[in-house]
């Protein structure tokens, strides 16, 4: 049974990915005094992460945040060695304590007898806000899609299209 975490609150939360566009790995990354977690991810929950976190920031009523974490703070740390593969996601938002919490469930195959281990990270709206729009620049780094099928193009710029009958598509 792989370990579960509770990180109430996070000092820094981050999605990123390694390798080269077309080769990318993802990965969720938290820390705070208690020390650093970092889960496998798939670039489509990295995407979907941020788009909720996205959502739920505009449902808010408007306060005053917290400056936005530096940059810096938004990369990997090393060494990236991920705990185990995150499954399912959610997202909660406690009105009395103005934080966002995200809850990640391992990804465990269905018929596994054992409980998945979950990590839990509790940040602010500045944190959210910050880990979602450099998760949705990191998914957007990737290579570019084609115009006809949303398939990721090739190296050379190009890809058999099934939105075109199995032909190339035309060079812009």
């Amino acid at each position: 049974m792989n370990p579960s975490f509770e990180m109430d609150p996070v000092e820094r939360i981050t999605a990123g990915a390694v390798g080269e566009p077309g080769e990318r790995v993802f990965f969720v990354q938290a820390e705070n005094a208690g020390g650093q977690v970092t889960l496998l991810a798939e670039k489509e929950q990295v995407a979907a992460l941020a788009t909720a976190l996205e959502q739920i920031l505009q449902t808010l009523p408007e306060t005053e945040e917290g400056p936005p974490p530096g940059e810096e703070t938004l990369n990997l740390i090393e060494p990236v060695e991920p705990v185990w593969r995150a499954g399912s996601m959610s997202i909660e938002y406690d009105e009395t304590a103005d934080k966002i919490t995200i809850t990640i469930s391992e990804a465990v195959a269905e018929d596994a007898e054992e409980e998945p281990a979950t990590a839990r990270f509790v940040a602010s709206r500045s944190q959210v806000r910050a880990l979602s729009e450099h998760a949705g620049e990191v998914v957007a780094a990737g290579r570019p899609r084609c115009q006809f099928c949303g398939d990721p193009l090739g190296p050379d710029g190009g890809h058999v299209c099934p939105a075109m009958n199995g032909h190339r598509a035309p060079p812009e």
